[in-house]
């Protein structure tokens, strides 16, 4: 493969930041993006909407479906997943985006931070690879991809945030099982993390000097668009990293995803080097 041209992409939390950078890197190409995401109405600390994110990927050359989703929510998965698959004649790839994060110590992580976290990160991306699954299966090249770092077992990634590395790398571990599981039907079934933070909205929230520290969204847009476009049975189970993926394919210059120019962007969390 070397194009999505035509193919139906379902991301979750494709309303902003990553998610909707990937979407319009598909849209590029002429692909399908069914913008599945919460945000339906503005939110005065996190621009973007399923309907705004629609109309830059139509704008960028691709077909657009917003649906509001709740990944936690099993019916009303089901019900969109149908939906999109419907609308589209199939689905041929997810991208299990959407996750919530909670940097706390076990001390101050409130239970619904935590249900939160294992919700969406961990029991949406089952939820969602489980509803696509038949329509993936009937795909002439499907994979999963899941926003999801490598699994690094050093006692600092726990020290500061247990439940979240426990979500994150549990949706590491479910993209693993998934890729093993369905290897033998072609589906593949990958992670990717970022090498740097990357500026989003929502890490802008979170600590307003980082968005400075880090690279655009558009990186891990081109890494996606690289992994994704592979044959599927070449490689599956795999926990790529953006920039590694991006080398690999021959670039260099780095410098253009830079959030800030000749800064030396921030390590993201799970990578030491």
């Amino acid at each position: 493969m070397s194009t999505l041209a035509g193919k139906t992409l379902f991301i979750t939390g494709a309303s902003r930041g990553i998610g909707k950078a990937i979407a319009l890197r598909a849209a590029k190409d002429g692909a399908n993006i069914v913008v599945a995401a919460k945000t339906a109405e503005p939110d005065p600390r996190l621009p973007g909407t399923i309907h705004t994110a629609a109309a830059e990927i139509e704008a960028a050359g691709g077909k657009a479906l917003p649906l509001v989703l709740d990944v936690r929510d099993e019916n009303q998965v089901r019900e969109v997943v149908a939906k999109a698959a419907s609308h589209f004649g199939g689905i041929d790839i997810l991208v299990n985006n959407a996750s919530a994060i909670n940097l706390t110590k076990t001390a101050e992580t409130q239970a619904k931070r935590y249900d939160l976290m294992m919700d969406i990160n961990v029991r949406g991306t089952f939820m969602c690879s489980q509803a696509c699954l038949p329509h993936l299966e009937r795909a002439a090249n499907p994979h999963i991809l899941v926003l999801s770092p490598p699994i690094n077992m050093q006692e600092k990634w726990f020290e500061s945030h247990a439940a979240y590395t426990v979500s994150k790398y549990s949706m590491s571990m479910m993209a693993y099982g998934l890729a093993a599981e369905l290897k033998a039907k072609g589906v593949a079934v990958n992670a990717l993390w970022p090498r740097t933070l990357i500026s989003t909205s929502a890490l802008n929230v979170a600590g307003s000097h980082l968005g400075t520290l880090g690279r655009m969204p558009e990186i891990m847009a081109d890494a996606a668009y690289l992994i994704l476009t592979r044959p599927s049975r070449d490689k599956t189970g795999q926990f790529f990293v953006d920039e590694q993926v991006l080398r690999d394919a021959g670039v260099t210059d780095f410098d253009r995803y830079l959030t800030t120019p000749g800064s030396t962007p921030m390590l993201d969390l799970y990578i030491d080097a």
